[in-house]
Order: C-alpha cells, then structure tokens, then sequence
C-alpha cells in the first residue's frame, strides 16, 4: 500500500516535468527545424544556401519550383570546386548510368527520322526486333496506339520503343509500300563499347574501344583471343574519341599488356588516402609490338591506360595530345533518387605525373580548351602540341614525359583541317549525308549484299559519276551548294557515306574497315609495326 501512494504523488509531478520538456522542445523546433535543442548536444545551423531556398519558397512573388531551383544551386555550386563534379538530378540518372551499364532494355533497333518519319537503320543480329522480323528500311507508322509519322522527336519514339524486358509492344510498319503489324518482345540490349576487332594486315589486328563500361574488359577479351587465334602478333588499340568511363576496366585491360606486378596507376586525395592498382595477373599480350591512337577527345580511364603503358614503355602512341582529365569521381546516390557524382581524389600514372590540365581560370575556360588549341595550331603543328609547363618525368627506359595537361603522343598526326569546313559543317547539320546514304542502301540492298564481307566491299565498290550528280542534287534540297567543291573535299564525302553503307550492312566494324585504309594514324601505325 505504501508504494501506491509513493506513486500516487509522484505521478502529477512525472507529468508535469515532461509537458515541459515536450513545450521547451517544441519551441526549439519551431525556432529552427535543422537545429536540436542543446539536452542532445546537436548544434548544427542550416547553411545560407538553405535558409535562402525556404525563404523564396515561402514569401517569393510567384510560384517556383523547388527542385528546379534546388538543383540549379547545387550544381552552381558544384562549378566552384572542379569541371568534373556533377550533380544529377533523379529524371536523367537512369540515362546517365545507362552508358556505364552496357546494356538497356528495350527492342534492338537503331533509327533515324527522315522526312518526319522514323526509319530503321539496322537490326541488333539475335535481337528482339530481328526474331519479330524488322528490317533495315522499315518505317514506323504506330507503337501501340500511337501514331508516330508526322511530328515526332527521337526523345518520344525511344520512350515508346523502350520498356521492362519480358514485355511486349505492337507496332505498325511500312515495308515496300505494305503494312506490316509486328509484336516484339523487348529484352536487354547491349550497348557494345568495342566497335571494332579485326586483322587490318596480316598478322596485325585493329581493336576499337568507344568508352569504359561494365562490360568492356569482357568484349575486350572476346576480340583478343578472337584475333590470337586468327594469328595476331601485333595490335593496334584505337582510343580516338574515347572519354573513359570506369576505372577498373582500363586497369583490367592494362593488366594484359604488362608483366609482373607493374603499377598502373594511383589515386590520392585530400580525404582519400593512397591507393595503388598493380597487375595481377598474366596477360595474354605481354611481349607483342603494340600502337595505341590517341586525340584531343581521349580523356580519363582512357589516359589512365596510355600513361601506364607509355611509363613502362610498352606502346608507342600515335596521334595527338589527350584531352587531360585527371580526376577521379565517386556517384553518391541521394534521398530523393538524383545522384552525386563528386571528385575524391587525382590518379597518377606509374611515373607519378598527374594527367589533368588546369582548371583554375574558371570552367567556359577549361571547356573552350580543345578549341583553343585548334586556333594555337595545336591540332595540325607537331611544335606546338606540347603541355604548357608541364612537369616533366622519366619512364622506365628514362624517356621524358609530361604531366599536368594529359598524355603527349610519340608519334605527332595532323588532323585533317584541308576539307571545306563550311560546305561539309552544313552537310553535317542537315544530316544530308547519312539520309542520302540510307536512301541508296535502301534502293541498292540486292547489289551492297552480294559482297561477301566489309573488305570485299571496301576493294570492290566505288561511287560512279552518276552517283555524285544525284548527291549533288539532293543537297541542293537541303540549299546546300557543291558546285565547285574541291577534289579533297569530295573525297572525304564519298569515304564516308562509303563507311556509312557499310556501316548498314556489317554494322561498325564494317565502317572503319572501309574508312581505315585512307586513315592517317593508322597508315603511320602499321609502318610502326611493321617487322
């Protein structure tokens, strides 16, 4: 009975106490949402940044947007700290780690729209749309029940196409002057980053890499023991255009090219502590002669495998210099779904030299890079394409190297900047090219297919006279004028709608197998490797 009425007058005062304590934090909260009360020792203030989104969101004059005005912060804020650190909001990041992750799903078709209707310009081989029956030359009228000719943009037809694999998705084509209803089952579609592997002399094999993706190192392999078996001795690896991708892959790659336990690169950063990637492995190209083609476009995980294997001497490098982003980013994926793709730390190649060009005159500096280059005769003068103030660094064989503004080439090669810039830039922009290309491909399937294969094609077609006269005047459509255009400059046209028509029937390595022969880089590449 005693300790019920001990109860009993404490009771009243427990309740008393904590009614104040909840008033007392309830105060505190309302004061500031972001700042506990001192009893949890939290004493951490909202920054400006978001003291001043509540403030516009609140009392602004209009309506806004809180995510649109949110991430236009956050990404300003980003241009502050280097080019490379990214905020991406959670609409684009599916897109953005599509490249990354090699593959999507979806029908397995490549379209273009021309004259408002969308074409199909090549069929995946074993794909969706190839076992439902779909056709190069194809034209979408309906997917679904949405009528696609007319005004249609690639951004809505990609949707449409696109889905859950396993799913299904009626679609009405014109073939011939017939309609067709074909139901295709969608599925995973890689999204290939190697476009090219073939024996480009004999004994020399041709390996094109566009990017570093989940799958590279995979397709890398394929092509390499494709190539070892057909009798490659020496190989040249084609980066051009490459802007890198994951890390890992060029690294696993490199682990192929050199022996022992050879570093390939490092990283360190502020708050990110040392951490070297050595090979691991046996490779299965450790002794043979190698060329690696770089340019202006090559950056990241792509520099990361030139400058290890220029630093232990193990390719020549042809081309120009790299784009020079030495940068490493780490993708934090936030609350709301969007991401953050940050900067933690540098690499460094085996010599200890940093790839990265300078960022500190602001980022429309840093981005105008490649063309002031081309206005400074870097692109077409050997003298000239050099790193300004560099640091200059030793391989293992004691060759000199740079750092601090990508990778220099051993071999300098001019791009070509003889052609018409303006005559062809306008040819470009109206896609006459590849429409004239598809136009004939169409009418002249029976004729491009009776070759056996690219190489074949490569020595036993040509454009007649004839044909130029109808380019001409399909350009004229476009208001483009070619009269008058200079023997190189046609040359390069018709190379490369010769590439193009290849490129329809043997898909990408049919294209650089037509354009290859007449390629400066590689031209000086085989007589590089030649015994």
């Amino acid at each position: 009975m005693k300790g019920k009425n001990t109860l009993k007058v404490w009771l009243p005062m427990l309740f008393s106490v904590m009614m104040i304590m909840g008033m007392v934090i309830g105060y505190k909260l309302r004061n500031n949402t972001q700042t506990a009360t001192s009893m949890f020792k939290f004493t951490q203030k909202r920054a400006p940044i978001q003291e001043v989104l509540d403030l516009v969101m609140l009392k602004y004059v209009d309506k806004v947007d809180s995510d649109t005005l949110g991430n236009a912060a956050i990404q300003d804020m980003l241009t502050k700290l280097d080019p490379h650190s990214n905020f991406i909001p959670a609409s684009h990041l599916a897109e953005v780690n599509e490249g990354l992750q090699g593959n999507f799903q979806g029908i397995g078709v490549e379209f273009q729209i021309f004259q408002d209707t969308v074409n199909v310009l090549s069929v995946l081989p074993g794909g969706p749309s190839e076992k439902a029956g779909l056709q190069v030359g194809d034209k979408f009228l309906k997917v679904g029940d949405t009528v696609v000719t007319g005004n249609i943009t690639s951004d809505k037809i990609r949707k449409l196409l696109r889905g859950p694999g396993g799913s299904t998705v009626t679609t009405s084509l014109l073939r011939n002057g017939h309609s067709v209803v074909a139901t295709i089952k969608r599925g995973i579609i890689p999204i290939p980053s190697l476009e090219a592997g073939y024996l480009i002399a004999p004994g020399t094999g041709y390996i094109k890499l566009n990017k570093f993706s989940e799958n590279t190192y995979e397709e890398f392999m394929g092509s390499l023991e494709k190539l070892q078996g057909q009798g490659m001795l020496a190989l040249i690896l084609d980066l051009r255009g490459n802007g890198g991708g994951i890390l890992g892959e060029a690294i696993d790659i490199a682990d192929e090219f050199l022996d022992g336990d050879k570093l390939i690169v490092f990283t360190e950063g502020n708050n990110t502590p040392k951490l070297e990637y050595h090979a691991k492995r046996k490779g299965l190209f450790e002794k043979g002669k190698l060329v690696l083609l770089m340019d202006e476009q090559s950056a990241s995980a792509s520099e990361v495998l030139a400058g290890a294997l220029q630093d232990w001497d193990r390719a020549e490098i042809v081309g120009r210099r790299s784009f020079g982003k030495g940068l490493v980013q780490e993708q934090y994926n936030l609350s709301d779904g969007s991401a953050l793709r940050l900067t933690i730390a540098r690499y460094y190649t085996p010599s200890g030299r940093s790839i990265q060009k300078p960022y500190d005159k602001g980022i429309d500096d840093y981005d105008n890079d490649i063309l002031k280059r081309y206005r400074h005769g870097e692109l077409v003068n050997a003298d000239s394409n050099k790193v300004a103030n560099g640091t200059a660094f030793k391989t293992n064989a004691g060759k000199t190297v740079y750092g601090g503004g990508g990778i220099m080439p051993d071999y300098f090669i001019a791009a070509d900047t003889s052609t018409g810039l303006n005559a062809l830039g306008a040819l470009y922009q109206n896609n006459t090219i590849s429409n004239f290309t598809y136009l004939y491909y169409v009418s002249h399937s029976t004729q491009i297919n009776s070759f056996d294969n690219a190489g074949a094609f490569e020595k036993g077609f040509n454009w007649s006279e004839q044909d130029w006269k109808k380019f001409v005047e399909f350009a004229s459509r476009d208001s483009i004028s070619l009269a008058g255009l200079p023997e190189n400059d046609k040359n390069y046209v018709t190379r490369r709608m010769k590439g193009l028509l290849a490129r329809f029937r043997w898909r990408n390595e049919g294209y650089y197998q037509v354009l290859n022969p007449s390629d400066e880089m590689v031209k000086k590449s085989l007589k590089i490797l030649q015994p």
